[in-house]
């Protein structure tokens, strides 16, 4: 209940979005491999900015 109303840090809105990266390119993954590499090179862009953190 305390946390309700905290804001999300940077690495936390940046750790989503990598995961949700990641579960789009999976999914894509079993229809489309160009659209599903291009959502895992993004991935791997945000892990940098996270490993960089």
């Amino acid at each position: 209940m305390f946390g309700l109303f905290k804001k999300k840090t940077q690495r936390e809105k940046l750790e989503a979005k990598h995961k949700k990266l990641l579960e789009e390119a999976y999914r894509l993954s079993k229809t489309d491999r160009t659209k599903s590499d291009a959502k895992t090179a993004e991935a791997d862009e945000i892990r940098k900015q996270l490993d960089a953190m």
